[in-house]
């Protein structure tokens, strides 16, 4: 009981910072619009192609559920062994999967709804390739391409999976695994943002510092109006 309340209060705690979050990927589209073309234009063309190419197949084709599932076990799988833990027994169908691990906590639980497994992949297999085979660098957008589709492939499966009474999320309170799932996802796409336009990460992190504080006074002035509001109800 003690630990639902716990995990109670962290949610709200982390609702300020989803909202600064949202404030500062805003600001990073926004200085990404506003930037010299020359710059991101074919990053942000090869990375937004891939998005729409897997939005055309969300829509017109059927949805590749099984490689979701796989992907979904796998993150837990490989959570559980980043923390110590050990996994086995990996199955995957139609209509779900399951693995065993022998160590599991939210981080383990909730990560296929925050890590996207083969966006990750997709990055390693650049940087990689890249420390193996330097002259590629010039094909950087190929590789922003399959960011941005296995990204939307993320995105697209955890919105619809959320929709469902998901026992991961039952497991440790809708409050506190929304707001988690809410706030790494907002930091990655930000953060994704922000490496490819003009704005820099200490820049970036100014502004969401900067948001937290502004959001933070106002949660304390509000909270001091209603507590000067609340003998008018007694």
């Amino acid at each position: 009981m003690k630990l639902r309340i716990a995990k109670f209060l962290a949610g709200l705690l982390l609702l300020p910072l989803c909202a600064a979050l949202a404030m500062t990927l805003w600001r990073a589209m926004v200085i990404l619009a506003q930037s010299p073309a020359r710059r991101p234009m074919l990053p942000a063309f090869a990375c937004i192609s891939g998005i729409v190419i897997w939005a055309i197949i969300w829509l017109l084709l059927p949805p590749l559920t099984r490689t979701y599932v796989l992907g979904h076990e796998l993150t837990h799988a490989l959570w559980s062994m980043l923390l110590g833990g050990k996994a086995s027994d990996l199955k995957v169908t139609d209509r779900g999967g399951s693995v065993r691990v022998t160590r599991s906590n939210a981080w383990v639980t909730l990560s296929p709804y925050f890590f996207p497994l083969y966006t990750v992949g997709v990055a390693l297999a650049w940087i990689f390739s890249v420390w193996l085979f330097p002259a590629i660098r010039p094909y950087a957008p190929v590789f922003l391409f399959w960011i941005g589709l296995t990204w939307s492939f993320h995105l697209t499966f955890t919105v619809r999976f959320l929709a469902y009474n998901q026992p991961d999320i039952r497991e440790h309170g809708r409050l506190f695994s929304y707001a988690l799932i809410a706030a790494l996802n907002l930091l990655s796409v930000a953060a994704a943002l922000t490496a490819i336009s003009p704005w820099t990460f200490p820049e970036a992190t100014a502004d969401l510092l900067g948001n937290l504080r502004r959001l933070g006074t106002a949660t304390h002035v509000f909270y001091e109006w209603m507590l000067t509001r609340l003998p008018a109800f007694s």
